[in-house]
């Protein structure tokens, strides 16, 4: 069958300016134009527009000459709806949920609600997340704007992790880098994130700037809340992971790998890290100053993300359950 493409014939009923109609109906007029012009021929028409028989005649039955409107495709919607079958209780409860965590989606939240013993489905909390936009009940968060440090050109000193190196279990390589901050004009700030590629479990802090001693005092906050034994870092060439830092790592026996020029893509966990930081923390919650305030409430978001976020990389599951888990022999393992 030929399909041929054709442009509509100026129909005597638009002459008169009976209707404005859609490029749709004004398709379907150019058939019955066409089809009253050659004989009243079904067959020929079908053929000349590539159409079929059933569609032809389907509209030939809607179609009034006097009332174009026939020719407008008519809503989809069905009759009948199935009404909601969530509780008032649920919607409110997903709607708290979300302002408290108006990052996470629908697979976080509903692993949220079963740990409550709520029996809900993914799907369920997202048609209520829809329902509750729609309704215009669910607000969205203020977005606090923070850039990012781009990296600079590592140094020729440089070196890859060695491809003998296993990381099989948790501390086996935790993962190192920093963060531009500007909570407010003029004011920089960097944070120092640290992120285990086994268990996910996050460690972070800011400082005044981002030099060797501030990521010397970064080492022993994150050997005092890691939950395991910490066997070797990975950074990039900044020059804040040099002198003080690299000596107090050789004081504390932890391994430092240093990754070559231009390739954050192996510190990949840690700047996902930084991005999830960044929406969820950062974007919703204002800059509090001084610095000491600010880490205070950083360590309550970490303590968020390490024992309650479910983490789909994980399974649902958090760092802290993870951990559980894979070594159930410890039963510390709590944010400090």
């Amino acid at each position: 069958m030929q399909i041929r493409s054709v442009i509509p014939p100026r129909s005597r009923y638009l002459e008169r300016g009976a209707a404005e109609l859609s490029r749709e109906a004004e398709r379907r007029l150019a058939w019955f134009d066409y089809y009253q012009a050659h004989g009243r021929k079904a067959a020929l028409t079908c053929r000349y527009f590539g159409i079929s028989r059933q569609t032809f005649y389907r509209w030939k039955r809607r179609y009034d000459p006097q009332n174009l409107r026939t020719l407008e495709a008519g809503s989809h919607r069905p009759h009948r709806r199935r009404p909601p079958t969530w509780t008032a209780a649920q919607a409110e409860r997903v709607r708290r949920l979300r302002e408290q965590y108006p990052r996470w989606g629908k697979d976080k939240l509903a692993v949220l609600l079963r740990r409550e013993g709520g029996r809900v489905s993914v799907s369920m909390v997202g048609r209520i997340l829809a329902s509750l936009r729609r309704r215009g009940v669910l607000s969205a968060p203020m977005l606090f704007r923070v850039k990012r440090r781009r990296g600079t050109a590592g140094r020729p000193w440089a070196l890859r992790k060695p491809s003998d190196y296993a990381v099989e279990q948790p501390g086996d390589l935790v993962q190192l880098d920093t963060m531009d901050l500007r909570p407010a004009p003029g004011v920089v700030l960097k944070q120092f994130t640290a992120r285990d590629v086994i268990s996910r479990w996050d460690v972070i802090e800011v400082h005044g700037r981002a030099t060797s001693t501030a990521a010397a005092l970064f080492l022993d906050t994150l050997l005092r809340r890691l939950p395991f034994p910490l066997r070797a870092l990975q950074v990039d060439g900044g020059s804040e992971f040099a002198a003080v830092f690299e000596q107090a790592c050789r004081q504390r026996g932890v391994r430092l790998f240093v990754l070559p020029p231009r390739s954050p893509k192996l510190n990949g966990r840690v700047e996902r890290a930084n991005r999830t930081h960044t929406e969820e923390f950062y974007e919703i919650t204002p800059c509090s100053l001084p610095i000491s305030q600010l880490n205070q409430e950083l360590l309550d978001w970490e303590r968020t993300y390490n024992t309650i976020r479910p983490h789909q990389a994980l399974a649902y599951l958090t760092p802290q359950e993870f951990l559980a888990q894979s070594l159930p022999q410890r039963k510390d393992l709590t944010c400090h």
